[in-house]
């Protein structure tokens, strides 16, 4: 009701059901007021006690720094200060004095000594090398049919910029997240290559075809890993969200970027292949998973039992986390002990989460973590029974903590195909990285004619 009618036009029984129904609205504004006011009590979500990310976390004001005494001579922590000298100079200058330089008479050789030692570095000048190709052809005499002499791998009809320009724009651009006018620019200017901003799109649009391979080669061995780690972040394409997934273990490393965050992302990625582990977090479509076993990601644990802490679980929460940090000890002392003992461990953690499960907290965070541990009780120490298993899904998101740095750079992708050509980049960049390769020398061989990532097996 917006206007409080004329109360002496009402009859008894219309001002009863009047009080009545107002009646029902203070207690339904009251119970809203309520919970309300229970959020404002609740402690704020940072990086401490949540997956809120540092940067999104409220930071205190640095203490002022104390005047220094004395002057900073060197780095802290290298002795001596000053960087190592190179190994193999190109060139190595001999200074010795002919003159003294205070009297000007004749000084020899033989009496001075060696005063200093040091590198002067320089980059030469940089310019592109230019291969011009002439090919020839005709028609045979014998058969009357037209030919064209072949030319050296690399050196094909086509683009004119080669597998060398296309490694360093790619990485430049997918790495870097250098936009596409300040590559432009930055390729002109330092490198001697005039590339415009669509000729970059040519260029990229062709490496997307020539890395295609090598994702299918990564999406292979994937199908056949027994263990997988997965976690998937929001990705931006046209303007609209999507979800970019990576799949990843200790030797490959597979993102996509699709419109869906929904369980079959997982199922068109494997297809009829099943692991033994599988490794996330408690997003619902990680847990419909297609593995045998499933570890649970604990840092993602130690997180909320901070924040129920701090909401004021005093009885559930406390416990647990300590539990989960005892399991991350015993997890970095396995190499040091015997199985029996390691046995024995797994078996006090098992009776020390059963007393948790036990207790019966009053505060509501700590009653939902208490419902949510009886559930998945069995997935917390995996990482105790199989070295392989890692007890954190840590290593996905540092797979895709670029992807969420370069959409906060660039606000995402303008088309379907350098999304595609993203993932695939990222793809490619993450599993060189697993066989011991920097982010430029991945993308070099797998640019490369007959690159591959792997090494023969």
């Amino acid at each position: 009701m917006d206007t409080l009618p004329a109360l002496e036009q009402l009859s008894e029984h219309e001002k009863d059901s009047l009080i009545v129904a107002l009646w029902a609205e203070v207690q339904r504004l009251q119970t809203r007021v309520a919970e309300l006011e229970a959020k404002l009590r609740e402690p704020v979500k940072d990086a401490r006690n949540s997956s809120v990310p540092p940067s999104r976390t409220r930071k205190a004001n640095s203490p002022p720094r104390p005047p220094k005494e004395t002057r900073r001579e060197a780095s802290v922590g290298r002795a001596g200060g000053g960087r190592p000298l190179h190994p193999n100079p190109d060139q190595v200058i001999i200074a010795k004095a002919k003159v003294c330089p205070h009297c000007g008479d004749a000084v020899s050789e033989a009496g001075q000594s060696l005063q200093a030692v040091y590198d002067k570095i320089e980059v030469p000048p940089v310019k592109p090398i230019v291969t011009r190709v002439e090919q020839y052809g005709g028609r045979c005499a014998g058969c009357g049919q037209p030919y064209v002499a072949p030319v050296p791998a690399g050196m094909e009809p086509g683009t004119p910029f080669g597998a060398t320009v296309q490694s360093l724009a790619t990485y430049l651009r997918y790495t870097h997240a250098i936009s596409y006018e300040r590559l432009s620019a930055l390729l002109a200017q330092v490198f001697g290559l005039d590339i415009s901003e669509g000729g970059l799109a040519n260029l990229f649009q062709g490496v997307k075809g020539r890395l295609d391979q090598r994702v299918a080669e990564i999406l292979t061995r994937l199908r056949s890993s027994r263990l997988i780690c997965s976690d998937e972040t929001s990705a931006r394409v046209n303007g609209r969200q999507q979800w970019e997934w990576v799949f990843q273990n200790r030797e490959v490393c597979l993102h996509v970027i699709r419109p869906s965050r929904g369980q079959g992302v997982i199922q068109e990625v494997l297809g009829a292949h099943r692991p033994t582990i599988w490794v996330s977090d408690l997003y619902s479509a990680q847990q419909n998973h297609p593995a045998q076993d499933w570890q649970v990601c604990l840092a993602h644990q130690l997180r909320d039992c901070q924040f129920a802490i701090d909401a004021g679980d005093a009885v559930f929460a406390p416990r647990m986390k300590a539990v989960l940090l005892r399991a991350f000890a015993i997890h970095k002392r396995r190499d040091t002990l015997a199985a029996s003992t390691l046995y024995q461990y797994r078996g006090d953690l098992q009776r020390r989460v059963d007393r948790c499960l036990a207790s019966q907290p009053t505060n509501a965070h700590g009653r939902r973590l208490q419902k949510r541990y009886a559930k998945i009780q069995a997935n917390l120490f995996l990482f105790l029974d199989d070295a392989t298993i890692p007890p954190t899904n840590n290593t996905s998101e540092q797979a895709i903590r670029m992807s969420t740095v370069f959409r906060k750079v660039t606000n995402g992708f303008r088309s379907d195909w350098g999304r595609d050509l993203f993932a695939a980049v990222r793809s490619v960049v993450n599993t060189g990285k697993r066989q011991g390769l920097s982010a430029f020398q991945a993308i070099q061989r797998a640019l490369s004619p007959l690159g591959s990532l792997f090494e023969p097996d």
